[in-house]
C-alpha cells in the first residue's frame, strides 16, 4: 500500500472528517461569540462601568500618549493591552460554557440510548402440554380403532 493510499484511507475515516468538520463549525462559532462579547456584552459592562470600553483599555508602557489601543500599537508602542485580554477570557468563558453544555446533551442522549431497553418480546399462546396432547392422540386412535 503506497503512502497515498494510506493517507486516502486515513483521511476517509469517519472520525477525521468528524473532526474537520467540528474545527470548521468551531471557528465559526468564534465569528459569532466574539461579536456577541464585541456587540452585546461589552457594551453592557461598559454601561455598568461608567463608559469603558474593555476592548480599548490599556497601558502605555512606552513613551507618547496615545487616544486608542489602535493608534498605540500602530506606533508600534508597548502596551499592556489588559481590556483585549478580558475581552479573550470572556469568549474563551462563553464558548467552554457552550461546548460544556453540548458535550452534557450528547452524554445525556447516549446514556439515554445504552440504558433502553430492548422492546419486550410478545408471549407466544402457551400451547397444550406434552400430556394434554398424547391424550388427544390417545382419543383418536381409541375412535380410529372403534
Amino acid at each position: 500500500m503506497s503512502i497515498l493510499d494510506e493517507f486516502r484511507s486515513f483521511i476517509a475515516k469517519g472520525n477525521v472528517m468528524d473532526m474537520a468538520v467540528g474545527i470548521i463549525i468551531g471557528a465559526a462559532f468564534t465569528g459569532i461569540v466574539s461579536s456577541l462579547v464585541a456587540d452585546l456584552i461589552n457594551p453592557v459592562i461598559g454601561l455598568i462601568t461608567g463608559g469603558i470600553d474593555f476592548s480599548n483599555v490599556f497601558v502605555n508602557l512606552g513613551d507618547g500618549d496615545y487616544t486608542s489601543l489602535a493608534a498605540a500599537r500602530e506606533a508600534g508602542a508597548p502596551v499592556f493591552a489588559y481590556g483585549a485580554f478580558i475581552t479573550a477570557v470572556i469568549n474563551f468563558l462563553i464558548i467552554a460554557w457552550v461546548v460544556f453544555l453540548l458535550v452534557k446533551m450528547v452524554n445525556r442522549v447516549k446514556e439515554t440510548a445504552l440504558h433502553k431497553s430492548p422492546p419486550a418480546a410478545k408471549a407466544e399462546p402457551a400451547g397444550p402440554t406434552q400430556e394434554q396432547l398424547l391424550a388427544e392422540i390417545r382419543v383418536l386412535l381409541k375412535k380410529a380403532s372403534a
